[in-house]
């Protein structure tokens, strides 16, 4: 296929805010949702959906805080829809709020598919002619451009193309300047989109700009949008990292890499590309969610490298497994450890931590890595302990502490409340440190505690936050008795690492990842500043 050529320059519409707070969970602050427009801004997007400005008084607050912004790239559009049949247009008290607005695009939706019209409005296609036709020309009239969502458009097409046309003609002649084909219930495939597009880039691409706004229902959402620009889009509209209702919208994450390095469509400013997986994690982390490791191009996988064989044509030319250079969307490449790891990923991993290994002892490292893989340990997403392991096999690991011993108290009183206290003794530079701390469960207690002994060596281990607590039952057939693999994650507000520890007692294991989780820190903080060595003692 040949993508149909146009005069008129590429945009992005970004829905987050409005169509990606429809799916499970989403929710955001009006100051939160302020943050994610400005960073769409500085990412490059060209229109901001910020919702329906009349809804609900948080929407309120957003559209007020919203107005107060200057805006480098970004156009904020206010979403509404067509009149209601009982009323004009200039009468139409959410129509009216729309006018209103500051926002100098209004997206307004309209119903498409007779079995809308049956079931949901109950109107007469000729009377739903006029409700778009009103709605459109009214809001014209007040200065704003309009951009119209025909909603379900596919299923109509599929059920009476020829009125799916004459509510576009509609549109167009009241002077919408922007036809939105919505796959609302994201029920088509990629063929039957670009031949619906065509025909309808053929028959108003003169007159008016061809937008697509897909849905994920079928699992095509990126490809239907891509599909949709072959045959002659120049708009796409999507989500960020793909949120939405059911199973999302589109995922303008990746549609807008794949126009720009796959297709050739410059969809950013230059340099927005760079920007991207930034953009992307930083709306997953306001969100609360935890960025999925697999997504395309800006997830952390999506560059990561395991097999040995993989890695060694990686050394030789990057392009045998990457197909696109990571640094083109902000991402990093990832060299795996694991049983399948060679010696070349070795000393390639301990290069980055500054460590010198050679072959012998890069061998040594893989023969003890599968021992620990066999016991439980796994490395692909403990960084951090895999980097004290090749500390210690090199003899370069300075322990923290001498642990004499810990000990936790888990109490349940009558009334219900449960209390942890934690008890640790260690030994630091000679000199001993007892100290108990509460806590809300036995890992926060413990933490509290080991914090407060090596506070007074330490002090920025204080700062280090730990972001995430996972825990694994590795042999399920032993029920309560198994053995318990904890993943730990913590940042020190610039990089992030996880940690590990495995033991058939929970909190032992969570003491272990702890322990390295505060370990790696202390290790890189000599790397990068020199810091004078702690004594040598075992922990």
């Amino acid at each position: 296929m040949t993508r149909t050529t146009t005069t008129r320059p590429f945009e992005l519409y970004d829905a987050t805010l409005r169509d990606g707070m429809q799916g499970e969970g989403m929710t955001l602050s009006a100051d939160e949702k302020l943050r994610v427009a400005k960073k769409l801004d500085e990412l490059g997007v060209h229109l901001i959906e910020a919702g329906f400005p009349s809804s609900n008084p948080k929407e309120l607050e957003v559209f007020d805080l919203l107005s107060r912004e200057t805006w480098t790239n970004a156009t904020i559009a206010a979403f509404g829809m067509t009149r209601r049949r009982d009323v004009t247009a200039d009468a139409d008290p959410a129509l009216r709020t729309l006018a209103d607005s500051f926002c100098p695009v209004t997206t307004i939706v309209g119903k498409t598919w007779g079995l809308h019209l049956e079931k949901v409005v109950r109107v007469d296609p000729e009377e739903n002619l006029r409700l778009i036709t009103d709605s459109v020309a009214f809001l014209r009239g007040e200065g704003k451009r309009v951009i119209y969502d025909a909603e379900h458009f596919f299923d109509a097409w599929r059920d009476d193309e020829a009125y799916a046309l004459r509510c576009l003609r509609a549109a167009v002649e009241a002077g919408a300047d922007t036809l939105s084909l919505c796959d609302t219930n994201g029920s088509s495939l990629p063929l039957q989109i670009h031949q619906a597009v065509a025909t309808v880039v053929t028959e108003l691409g003169e007159h008016a700009r061809v937008a697509i706004h897909a849905h994920d229902d079928a699992g095509c959402g990126v490809a239907n949008s891509l599909l949709a620009v072959e045959a002659g889009a120049t708009q796409v509209q999507g989500t960020m990292n793909g949120i939405g209702e059911r199973t999302g919208n589109a995922n303008l994450t990746t549609i807008t890499a794949d126009l720009e390095l796959k297709m050739g469509v410059r969809s950013l400013p230059e340099g927005g590309l760079q920007r991207l997986t930034e953009a992307s994690h930083f709306v997953d982390e306001l969100l609360n969610r935890t960025p999925r490791a697999t997504q395309p191009y800006v997830g952390r996988n999506a560059f990561a490298h395991k097999g040995g064989l993989h890695i060694a044509g990686m050394r030789a030319d990057a392009r045998t497994f990457e197909h696109v250079d990571p640094t083109a969307v902000g991402n990093a490449r990832e060299i795996v450890v694991s049983e399948l790891a060679g010696r070349g990923t070795i000393v390639e991993k301990a290069a980055d931590a500054g460590i010198e290994v050679d072959g012998d002892q890069a061998a040594h490292i893989i023969e003890r890595v599968k021992e620990l893989e066999h016991q439980g340990y796994q490395y692909e997403a403990a960084d951090g302990s895999f980097e004290l392991l090749m500390r210690r096999e090199t003899g370069v690991y300075e322990p923290l502490f001498e642990l004499e011993s810990w000990r936790v108290i888990v109490e349940q009183r009558a009334a219900g409340r449960v209390e942890t206290e934690a008890t640790i003794k260690i030994w630091v530079g000679g000199e001993r440190y007892v100290r108990t701390a509460e806590g809300n469960g036995p890992v926060h207690a413990l933490d509290a505690a080991l914090r407060a002994a090596i506070g007074q060596v330490h002090p920025h281990l204080r700062d280090i936050e730990l972001t995430d607590f996972k825990v694994r039952i590795l042999d399920s057939t032993k029920g309560t008795g198994a053995t318990t693999r904890v993943l730990i994650d913590a940042s020190d507000g610039q990089e992030t690492w996880g940690s590990i520890g495995v033991d058939e007692n929970l909190i032992a294991a969570s003491w272990e990842a702890l322990v390295d989780s505060l370990a790696r820190s202390e290790q890189s903080g000599r790397r990068v500043a020199g810091a004078a060595a702690t004594p040598k003692v075992e922990a």
